[in-house]
């Protein structure tokens, strides 16, 4: 029967030290761990059923603690030599990183990459990350092809930087196409540990369009749904913007190039209503419209994950969030970096 481990008061202070520390390794821990609890009197099974270790862990290090005492704990393996990061090392990954891989994939891993060259992955990844190269995003872009993108940017950011006093300023679009999607079996909720949950297969109960008037300086949105977006209900839903505001008040709508913008009906309403002007952004250029920002809100928060029984559902379901909405508005902070520099052909970058 072996003997039991007695231990000093300094040894005990110190092996205590180990087994709490924080910021050491993990192993050093287990093993002064092993050494009280055998110092404790507890058996072999227990130990190892304790600190999550085998038999011949226990052994080992209780051999090493009774002939060197504490020296006994300190690992005798030196570790591997460090690998030397030479410039020449980082300059191979970052040249065959612009390269594409051979093998036909659209880009590399870090894995891929560091089995061609021979280096380690995570040398592959330290290089990657000091250059701030990620391979698996992507960027697009739309390049705007209007030749007056420069005087139609200009407007508009004017319109958001110096509003003419006394006149509102609307940013106006619609979102087509919204589907009513049902799901076929029940949606389960959120829990302790578990996302929310929507079964695969859904109804369609088909779509409507909706139109939307942001209000640049109050962040008020006028919505209204049609079953089609055309002419017609752009000059309604434009109807309907002008009966909101005093009579004789300037109004500037800023919209996009659409078809149904740029109509015979709508230069005659825009003939018979002198008050209202408006403003179209450049083509391919959507960012320039605030009223995209708050249709990316309505979309996270309404549509995206929303269960519609039915069109009629789908359009009480909007506009219910529509008057939440208004009751506490939020504007766009919008700025422009150097209102001195020129204004030229922008790119409309998306990541993913």
């Amino acid at each position: 029967m072996e003997k039991t481990i007695v231990l000093t008061k300094r040894e005990r202070m110190e092996l205590r030290r180990q087994a709490r520390s924080r910021t050491g390794r993990a192993e050093v821990a287990r093993r002064a761990r092993v050494i009280l609890l055998l110092a404790e009197g507890a058996t072999w099974n227990a130990v190892c059923h304790a600190v999550g270790c085998s038999r011949g862990f226990v052994a080992t290090w209780r051999r090493r603690f009774a002939a060197e005492r504490l020296a006994g704990l300190y690992s005798r393996h030196r570790g591997q030599v460090p690998l030397r990061h030479t410039p020449q090392t980082e300059a191979r990954i970052l040249e065959a990183t612009r390269r594409a891989p051979a093998d036909g994939s659209t880009h590399w891993s870090t894995r891929k990459l560091a089995a061609q060259l021979g280096v380690s992955h995570m040398r592959v990844a330290r290089v990657w990350a000091k250059h701030g190269i990620k391979p698996h995003r992507l960027e697009r872009y739309m390049a705007s092809n209007d030749p007056d993108f420069e005087a139609k940017a200009a407007d508009i950011i004017d319109l958001y930087l110096n509003p003419p006093q006394h006149a509102a300023v609307f940013c106006v679009d619609e979102k087509t196409a919204i589907q009513a999607l049902d799901r076929k079996d029940p949606v389960l909720p959120l829990s302790p540990g578990r996302a929310e949950r929507h079964g695969f297969e859904y109804y369609r109960h088909g779509t409507l369009s909706l139109y939307a008037a942001f209000n640049t300086q109050t962040g008020e949105v006028l919505g209204k749904t049609a079953d089609r977006h055309t002419s017609e209900q752009f000059i309604a839903f434009l109807t309907d913007l002008v009966g909101t505001q005093p009579k004789g008040r300037e109004i500037h709508v800023m919209a996009d190039n659409l078809s149904a913008h740029t109509t015979t009906r709508v230069t005659e309403f825009l003939q018979t209503h002198s008050t209202v002007r408006l403003h179209f952004t450049p083509t391919y250029s959507s960012w320039l419209n605030q009223v995209e920002l708050w249709f990316a809100k309505i979309e996270r928060d309404v549509i995206a994950r929303g269960v519609f029984t039915s069109v009629k559902d789908l359009e009480k379901k909007l506009m219910r969030y529509i008057r939440h909405y208004n009751k506490a508005p939020t504007i766009v902070k919008w700025n422009y970096g150097d209102p001195s520099r020129r204004i030229g052909p922008q790119l409309t970058v998306t990541r993913h």
